[in-house]
């Protein structure tokens, strides 16, 4: 079916289904169906610096734009499992066709940016829930999730098309762009170079048993044939089409969390421990870097591109691992702090996230109570990330990787402070303004600071 015509049709069943979820409790339970637009406007106005590369930043100053659209439905199947897809629209560019920094300011400015409208099935899985019996807990309807009660002790597996994001490095306070910090930090460990195409989705199977206070959580993901690329089921699952299969038990990637929960003073927290292995062609900075110090690129030929000055055979497949941890804490009510570490060994090239080596976050987020407006959440958080010394010398000797590549490196590690208030406008209808201020973008000292305004409008149903 034609994506117009799958969208005309979702939008004409949109009134219905509203209205049948309002009505019957039951049918609410056995299905679901939602709905998300958010779009984004960030821009710069230029900042100083001694040079520029095939992708860096554009020190002139810019403003770009981001559109999505999701729509969401989800069915019971049977006792304890459910289906669920997630249909979505992108279309826009992030600042400098999103490079250039790291810790990347716009978690909707996708690696593949368009001017007309892609579409595709960013999630399209099953969803099997066995009980272990015991006292049971109360699930809300969401996106991705049907309402209705499970038992705390539960096995869960997951099966098709999504995000590792869904399943691992959760945090209530930073963790969706669409109502929360814009950055890709605040998304996720920046240091994870997670299963995902270069939009953000991934085939794979995920394992999670559930306890009163701890998690422990599997993965298994699909990694893209070429690095920044698309995976083969995108041939099907995405329109344009585009795509192609790998070696799939040579290129993928896995995850595990163990996850632990606890109450301080009637205070909630919890303190997640993430660790992953990757197999893909990986280049070895060290190999790479002494190619291009015999073979210096010519950069004004080369061009903008993820990894485009690394030669072929500098690759070979090889494991990369790394290791984060994702904490949050209530201190008083409408008030939580949360951080961020994470850290890899920096051997090899990044295939689909950033190209940071070791990072750390904090922040605080204030939810708008104590001034009359509880809809409302304030944020601040800072984020320091960093390269290692194998990767510097590749980003010196003139090397391009992921989001970074000015040609040259003085390495200082990249420091980014975001602040942000989401409001609410109508029930649904919320809106924000954000700012970021980032100093040696891309672990540049020559280049920047760079500050960074934004806006956000979001709704959903």
């Amino acid at each position: 079916m034609p994506p117009k015509i799958v969208l005309i049709t979702f939008f004409t069943w949109l009134p219905y289904a509203a209205m049948c979820q309002d009505s019957a409790t039951d049918q609410f339970h056995q299905w679901n169906f939602h709905v998300q637009n958010t779009d984004i406007m960030q821009g710069d106005p230029g900042f100083p610096a001694k040079y520029s590369g095939p992708n860096s930043l554009n020190s002139k100053g810019e403003v770009q734009e981001t559109v999505t659209l999701d729509l969401y439905a989800g069915t019971r199947l049977w006792r304890g499992a459910e289906a669920h897809m997630d249909f979505l629209m992108w279309q826009g560019f992030g600042l400098s066709q999103t490079f250039g920094i790291e810790a990347f300011p716009n978690g909707d400015a996708y690696k593949a940016g368009t001017r007309d409208p892609n579409y595709t099935f960013a999630h399209l899985f099953i969803r099997q829930t066995i009980g272990l019996g015991g006292q049971q807990e109360e699930l809300p309807d969401d996106p991705l999730t049907l309402a209705g009660k499970q038992d705390i002790s539960r096995l869960t597996f997951t099966l098709g098309r999504l995000s590792p994001l869904d399943i691992c490095d959760d945090n209530t306070y930073a963790h969706d762009p669409h109502a929360q910090f814009m950055n890709w930090a605040m998304m996720g460990n920046l240091t994870w170079d997670y299963g995902q195409n270069t939009v953000g989705y991934t085939t794979g199977v995920a394992v999670e048993l559930n306890q009163p206070k701890w998690t422990l959580r599997y993965g298994f993901f699909q990694m893209p044939r070429d690095k920044n690329g698309f995976t083969g089921d995108d041939q099907y699952l995405m329109w344009p089409r585009r795509g192609a299969y790998g070696p799939f038990f040579r290129a993928w990637a896995m995850i595990a969390e163990f996850e632990r929960r606890y109450i301080v003073n009637a205070h909630p927290g919890t303190i997640r421990f993430l660790s992953w292995l990757d197999e893909a062609n990986f280049a070895s900075y060290k190999l790479a870097t002494a190619m291009l110090l015999a073979n210096p690129p010519d950069l004004n030929i080369v061009g903008q591109g993820s990894g485009v000055t690394i030669p072929d055979s500098a690759r070979a497949f090889h494991h990369k691992y790394g290791f984060g941890l994702n904490w949050e804490q209530e201190v008083v009510r409408n008030v939580g702090l949360f951080s961020r570490l994470g850290w890899t060994p920096g051997h090899y090239d990044t295939w689909t996230f950033t190209d940071v080596d070791w990072t750390a976050s904090l922040g605080v987020s204030v939810k708008g109570e104590p001034w009359h407006r509880p809809g409302d959440t304030w944020g601040l958080a800072y984020i320091v990330s960093g390269a290692s010394r194998d990767n510097q010398e590749f980003l010196k000797a003139g090397g391009t990787d992921m989001l970074d590549g000015d040609g040259n490196l003085n390495y200082a590690p990249e420091r980014v402070v975001e602040t942000y208030y989401d409001f609410k406008i109508w029930r649904t209808i919320h809106a924000a303004l954000d700012y970021q201020f980032d100093t040696n973008p891309a672990f540049n000292r020559d280049r920047g600071p760079v500050s960074i305004f934004g806006a956000r409008l979001h709704w959903e149903l």
